[in-house]
């Protein structure tokens, strides 16, 4: 992981009647995530095996909470979205609707 971005936006919840759970997540939109699929693609030309759905690992920081994961391209806005666990909102006091920093590495 050698690059790296500070995006701030706002926490929200996806549902669905059809799954028991929500999920929460944060949309990296704009030059963020323009920078984010460039790097993926660099990656993907230099030999590099392509994940599943086109996710990119990533090392999320919001706060004082670190965690690793991946950001997920999204069909809806040609963004990614990062997905944010229970542990890290527990930490960092955020509910959905709060606007969030999450600093990226990937």
């Amino acid at each position: 992981m050698s690059e790296s971005v500070d995006v701030t936006a706002t926490l929200w919840i996806w549902t669905s009647p059809e799954a028991p759970a929500s999920w929460h997540f944060v949309t990296i939109e704009g030059e963020a995530a323009d920078a984010i699929r460039a790097t993926a693609l660099m990656r993907r030309l230099e030999g590099g095996q392509r994940r599943g759905w086109g996710s990119i690992r990533v090392s999320a920081t919001i706060g004082d909470t670190n965690w690793q994961t991946s950001v997920f391209p999204s069909r809806e806005n040609g963004g990614y979205l990062l997905p944010v666990k229970a542990t890290v909102r527990k930490a960092e006091s955020l509910a959905a609707g709060d606007e969030v920093t999450v600093h990226l590495r990937y």
